[in-house]
């Protein structure tokens, strides 16, 4: 069970490396990543390499195979194949008519083998369900939601003598003064501006490919978002109980609060770029980022600053900018379903008198 779950972890960690590959519908050697893609692979085909999916469907056809190990999280997995090495599948189905030699786990979601299935490992299944055909042949065990381990009865305790009456303590009262509050959301706001100025003069580009990206599918980037950041809390946990796989931890925490970072100063250089518009003035991208950016986290942290609904706001706004993040990584392709090349033309800035 070791081996399974520093696959799973491995293959986990490639979601959020932006350097990993990316192939679609290819038999040839090395590992598969998409995101919000269909893959399949044709029967007599061969992968050799792990295979990743993310918010899309995979079929494996009936005398395909892949040599590695296959995760797929939000979609449907359907092995008519043999796959060489484990398979995990979280918060999707899982439908298996061909062979597995490995493990598989399953998180939140339902398996099924059917009467041509073949296992040659454990099943473990999180929050879900495995359902087996009788005539389905595993060798390993299969593990249903673990049963919950008993807690022993507590013996009994002697009675607590009275224990005279405490005179109440007074209450005290400690304000917050807002002005605190006020002072701190200007501060951020301008110092991501700052920084927004500065990716500008040198990621001018990538930013507009994020920002492109929200503007155009603003719900597949909040969805996006959203999967960021329910998966990176659960890839963390399991990273660090591994030991041996705490660097990457630190890699992957790092990069969402930069995640954040990007998107919202590719928003903010949207938001200059129509604020400019607005008022009809050109101005220089650097200064047109670094307004739209101080404008953005400013208006966002005020409406942070309102009780109970406030924050709901602003974590929208952070969903958009994680997705498109990771819909481009980091600006470096253009999302699914868009042209590349499709950036804002440059406008050329006359000089100044």
């Amino acid at each position: 069970m070791k081996a399974k779950l520093i696959s799973f972890i491995l293959l986990l960690a490639l979601l959020f490396v932006p350097t990993a590959s990316a192939r679609a519908q290819s038999p040839e050697g090395g590992d598969v990543f998409l995101l919000g893609q269909n893959y399949t692979l044709n029967s007599d085909e061969t992968l050799d390499g792990s295979l990743a999916v993310i918010g899309g469907n995979a079929l494996i056809e009936k005398d395909a195979t892949i040599n590695g190990d296959v995760v797929l999280v939000g979609g449907n997995l359907t092995i008519n194949g043999n796959i060489s090495g484990n398979v995990a599948i979280i918060g999707g189905n899982l439908t298996i008519s061909g062979k597995v030699d490995g493990d598989i786990a399953v998180v939140g979601g339902q398996a099924a083998l059917t009467e041509t299935a073949v296992v040659n490992g454990d099943i473990s299944a999180i929050g879900g369900q495995v359902e087996k055909d009788p005539k389905a042949e595993v060798s390993g065990e299969i593990v249903n939601n673990a049963p919950l381990v008993g807690i022993p009865d507590v013996p009994n305790i002697p009675n607590v003598p009275n224990v005279p009456n405490v005179p109440n303590v007074p209450n005290v009262n400690i304000n917050t003064n807002p002005l605190w509050a006020v002072l701190g959301v200007i501060w951020r706001a301008l110092a991501v501006a700052a920084i927004g100025m500065l990716l500008t003069l040198f990621l001018q580009p990538q930013l507009e490919r994020v920002a492109d990206a929200i503007t155009r599918q603003p719900v597949m980037a909040g969805s996006f978002g959203l999967l960021a950041i329910v998966v990176t809390p659960l890839a963390l946990l399991i990273m660090v109980v591994t030991l041996i796989l705490i660097p990457v931890a630190l890699v992957v925490a790092l990069l969402v609060p930069l995640a954040w970072l990007f998107g919202m100063v590719a928003l903010g250089q949207e938001v200059g770029e129509r604020f400019t518009k607005a008022i009809n003035q050109i101005w220089a991208p650097v200064i047109s980022t670094g307004a739209g950016t101080f404008l953005l986290v400013l208006v966002s942290g005020f409406i942070g600053l309102i009780p109970c609904i406030g924050w709901l706001i602003a974590f929208i706004i952070t969903l958009f900018a994680i997705g498109g993040v990771v819909m481009t990584w980091f600006g470096t392709r253009s999302a699914p379903g868009t042209m590349s090349g499709m950036l804002t033309p440059q406008v050329e800035v006359p000089p100044a008198s």
